[in-house]
């Protein structure tokens, strides 16, 4: 799976299989290694993040902090993701 970047000891990643069709850009969050149900963050087409779920049960100080550099990196989130896959929905 696709490491997109870290965020101290939080991978922010894709999984290389996002469903067919392919689900609208969004990222997961993991303490350490990437898990099959991790935290999943959508990003909006105006760069904005709305949490799907907490399911890696990040404190939500830490999260609201992930969030906000996940949004700040929105732009390279989805040039990666329209690289890796080849083509974006969003969800909002």
């Amino acid at each position: 799976m696709p490491q997109v970047f870290k965020i101290g000891a939080y991978w922010i990643y894709f999984w290389s299989n996002e469903n067919d069709p392919l689900e609208p850009v969004h990222v997961h969050v993991a303490v350490g290694k990437p898990v099959a149900n991790a935290t999943k963050i959508w990003i909006t087409c105006s760069g904005k993040c709305y949490l799907a779920n907490n399911n890696s049960n990040i404190p939500q100080k830490i999260l609201k902090n992930i969030m906000r550099i996940i949004e700040a990196r929105s732009d390279e989130i989805i040039s990666k993701w329209t690289d890796y896959f080849g083509e974006i929905k969003y969800y909002m």
